[in-house]
Parts: structure tokens; sequence; C-alpha cells
């Protein structure tokens, strides 16, 4: 049985560790709201570029730019999967969720050779160890993120696929779907999805035969567009990441916070038993000492 003594020092670090998950938690909450707010100022851009691309893309001859030619996998292409996680741990599930899914994407069928692009400390730290061919990697971003960030990881993406290196391109993160939930997404980069591909042949943005009026030149228009595409797309991914953390931090702490009060609770209780008992000995040893005189 621990001594009186171990146990209040047993309950003093306890609270200690409670009092950093409390403040833990209320620096992710003001951090997520900023996030956030950034993440819902980029979805509705990057939504309807995606769609009025992707429109484009299906009324155009996708050999006028190599952004929008399919290549079939060959024996030798490879699969550049870019994984998006974090740089810092204690967030729960958050980072573990993304790297199992993209394990699971690489490995899901021997045919398909994967290159990593890593972006995140421990995604970075985890393939690395394992032997993954990792073609680039960005760490360190997500403590000042910035458009510059999203740009780069999208030249490097571009460059690995337009040098044939890479067949296509993927995109693995967390996507934010409210405080308590995050969802890990898994979507085609590269090259440039159809209309008819991302919708199933439907075309919501026009009706059959209809066509737009391009000027200057399709070609010019599709080559200044695509680039930023894949920035924005990219950048969007990086915020919905970013806000899933903090959501997954705070979530997290909150709840190492109410465990630190169940076992203090649970800690003190014990600790007035053992004193209670410690307390009764005592009075027998006087009384039986008494009646032994």
């Amino acid at each position: 049985m621990p001594s009186l003594i171990d146990l209040r020092r047993r309950v003093r670090a306890v609270k200690n560790t409670q009092q950093i998950t409390k403040a833990m938690k209320m620096v992710a909450a003001s951090k997520l709201r900023r996030a956030q707010e950034r993440m819902m100022a980029a979805r509705p851009y990057a939504t309807q570029m995606q769609r009025v691309l992707s429109s484009v893309a299906a009324r155009v001859d996708p050999s006028i730019h190599p952004l929008l030619t399919a290549r079939e996998p060959g024996p030798d292409s490879k699969t550049l999967v870019i994984v998006v996680t974090a740089d810092k741990g204690l967030c729960g599930s958050f980072n573990t969720n993304v790297v199992k899914a993209a394990t699971a994407f690489a490995t899901e069928t021997t045919a398909r050779q994967v290159a990593m692009g890593l972006v995140g400390r421990k995604g970075r730290d985890f393939f690395r160890r394992r032997g993954f061919d990792v073609r680039y990697e960005d760490v360190g971003l997500f403590s000042a993120l910035k458009l510059s960030h999203a740009q780069a990881v999208a030249a490097r993406a571009i460059e690995e696929f337009t040098a044939g290196r890479v067949s296509s391109v993927y995109l693995v993160y967390n996507e934010f779907k409210s405080v308590m939930t995050q969802r890990v997404a898994i979507e085609r980069l590269l090259p440039i999805a159809r209309l008819d591909e991302a919708a199933g042949g439907a075309n919501p943005a026009a009706g059959p035969g209809v066509d737009y009026l391009y000027e200057p030149s399709p070609v010019a228009i599709i080559s200044e567009l695509l680039p930023k595409h894949v920035e924005s797309q990219i950048f969007r991914a990086l915020l919905e990441s970013a806000a899933s953390e903090h959501a997954a931090r705070m979530t997290a702490m909150d709840s190492a916070t109410r465990n630190a009060s169940d076992m203090i609770e649970g800690l003190t209780l014990y600790m007035n038993k053992v004193r209670q008992a410690a307390i009764t000995r005592e009075i027998i040893e006087v009384v039986s000492g008494a009646q032994a005189q």
C-alpha cells in the first residue's frame, strides 16, 4: 500500500498535468477559431475553381496541356502521394488516421508503385523510417501557413508529373467536418479530373452541346489557370488540415483534462481511506496500550 506522502505527490503531479492540458485546450481553441475562418474563406474559391476547370477540361482536347493528359500506368511509373500531417502530436488520432489511410492506399495493390511527398513532421518521420521513396518533404509550415507554402508544394508536384516521373498525383489529408469530426480525404490532384469523370458523366454546369467562348485562346487560359488550380486545392487542403489539427488537439486536451479530474477524485478518495485506516490503527494501538496497563 502506498504511503500518504506518495499519494499526495501523485495527486500534485496529476493536478500539474491537468493545468497543462487545460492551457493547451484553450490555446488550441484560440488557434482553431482563426484557422476555421481562413478555411471557410478558402473553400468557396477552391470548390468553384475545381467545378469550372473540370467543366472546361471536359470540352477541350486533353493534349493541349500536360496537366490534363491521363497516362496509362506502366511497370516503371509511380503514383505520387502527398501526405499532409501535423508537425506536433498530442492531437488524438489525427496523425494516425492520415498515416494509416496513406499506407493502405500505397499498399492496396502490388502493381502500384508509390512515391511520397510529405508535408508535416509526423508523416515525414513515419514514412522515412519505413523505406518509402520520398521525393520531397516540408516541415514547420503550420506555424505560419501561407499561400507560398502551397505554391511550393504544387510546383514540386507539377514538376514530377510533367517530367513523367509519376503518372498521377494524389492528396491525403484530414478534411474538417466539425470540431468533433475530421474525415480523412484521398483526392486525385493530377491529372486534372474532367467533369464527366468527377460527376459520372453528368454535367450540371451546362447542358449538352454548350461550349465556352475563350478570350484569349483556350491554350493560354488553360496554361494560366491549371497551375493556379493545383495551388488552390493544395492550399485548401493545408487549411483544412490545420483547422482539423487544432480541433483534434482541443478535443484531446479536453478529454485529458476530464480524465485528470477523474484520476484526482479517485486518488483523493483512496488517500482519504488510507489516512482513515492509519488513524484507526493508531487509535487501536493507543487503546490496546492503555488496557495493557
